[in-house]
């Protein structure tokens, strides 16, 4: 495999040593084959909100594998986890399930150019919204971590579809907009970014992106692959009170399966084949696991006091961390939204993180020492200051005070090689 690896922020090429190799998972805890045992904030990057290996999601994942693993048609689950997301968010009244976020970007931004007719888009510098050709440029997340915001192998033509915006500039947009007046098919955000880190939306940013949309003819596409039913039940649109056009969902929708939908209002959703000419399709796509998997994840998070526990518990961590570092004299920005939460090691107390820029003037170095600390003393982080950190409902109690007893040794180590 290239790198060793199936994806390339797993290969621990930013913060160096060897990757772990998970064995297996229950709770908030993943084990390595070496047989040791970590506090796992990396949640498969997001979907395993209710924990690893919850026995109501094994269940209905053991019920639905005994039926058999994929058909090739319609499938009842399909038409209930569907239901449950329509329920879920108002802006969405149909659903396309595909099997990947980077599937459901790709498809959504197809489905906006034939609505518009129009082939220009506009993404932020920062944001990942999966690896389709247009939108590998100036990406975040591993081609950010890697040194590489776009990818040799994308056609020119491809990229010159695509302009790029600082997230959290409105004026920007707005300048983009009216540059490109006529032309603008879509603005595909995340509504949270967590791909450069975790960067909160500015107060009347999303807002100001539905008026330019509004104003200009184009379609507001929010990628909610990461924040969808992770930051609220419905996801950050609904915390948010922000209506996109388009929809992209992912990681929780699958309870812990590949899985990616994107949706919209049916004037929209019925230009896609087989009721309308956009084409697309997949063969694993509604796969009956994923759909179980899914539906199940969904149940639990519906459960009153779900969200208010994953609240506390985030809330806990973030204040924890920031008080540590604090004690130690270390300088973070610690952003947070539900239970997602980005760490940056800054030059001052006061600097805060709010777009790609200040996200990547944050000290890597200092995230590296700090990384391999927390991985000694028993808790997992994505391999990369550019990656959030994800609670579940298994994080419990004890398990966030040993996080925060665990950053305190990591601080001091990161205030001892001179990083403050």
């Amino acid at each position: 495999m290239p790198g060793g690896v199936s994806s390339p922020v797993r290969a621990f090429k930013a913060v160096g040593g060897t990757p772990l190799f998970i064995k297996e998972a229950e709770g908030c805890h993943v084990a390595d084959v070496d047989g040791n045992k970590y506090i796992d904030y990396v949640g498969s990057y997001g979907p395993m909100i209710v924990g690893h290996a919850n026995e109501r999601v094994v269940a209905a994942l053991s019920k639905a594998i005994g039926r058999g693993t994929s058909y090739g048609a319609p499938t009842e689950g399909e038409v209930q986890l569907a239901g449950m997301i329509t329920s879920a968010l108002p802006s969405v009244e149909m659903v396309r399930f595909v099997n990947s976020g980077t599937e459901a970007t790709m498809s959504a931004l197809r489905l906006a150019r034939a609505i518009t007719g129009r082939d220009l888009i506009i993404k932020c510098i920062g944001c990942y919204h999966g690896h389709a050709d247009g939108l590998l440029v100036q990406a975040g997340s591993g081609a950010l971590t890697l040194g590489t915001p776009s990818s040799p192998g994308v056609p020119a033509s491809a990229a010159a579809n695509t302009i790029v915006a600082p997230y959290n500039d409105l004026a920007a947009a707005k300048q983009i907009f009216e540059q490109y007046a006529g032309k603008i098919a879509a603005f595909i955000v995340e509504p949270v970014a967590g791909n450069m880190g975790l960067v909160v939306p500015a107060p009347g940013y999303l807002q100001g992106l539905r008026e330019l949309c509004d104003a200009h003819k184009s379609m507001l596409i929010f990628d909610e692959v990461m924040t969808g039913f992770r930051v609220a039940w419905g996801g950050a649109q609904v915390k948010y009170h922000i209506t996109p056009d388009i929809t992209c969902l992912g990681k929780v929708i699958g309870g812990g399966l590949p899985v990616g939908a994107y949706a919209g209002p049916a004037k929209y959703m019925e230009q896609v084949s087989p009721s309308g000419p956009v084409y697309q399709a997949g063969t694993l796509s509604g796969n009956p696991l994923a759909m179980a998997g899914g539906i199940a994840t969904l149940e639990i998070l519906k459960e009153p006091g779900t969200y208010e526990t994953l609240e506390e518990r985030s809330d806990a961590l973030a204040r924890g961390l920031t008080e540590k570092a604090k004690a130690h004299n270390v300088p973070v920005a610690v952003n947070r939204v539900g239970s997602m939460l980005g760490l940056y090691f800054v030059k001052s107390e006061s600097q805060q993180v709010t777009n790609f820029a200040e996200a990547t003037a944050s000290d890597t170095d200092a995230f590296k020492i700090f990384f391999h600390a927390m991985l000694d003393r028993g808790v997992y982080l994505a391999p990369s200051a550019y990656e959030a950190w994800f609670v579940s409902l298994a994080h419990t109690d004890e398990a966030i005070e040993e996080t925060i007893q665990a950053a305190d040794e990591a601080f001091a180590l990161v205030a001892g090689a001179g990083k403050v």
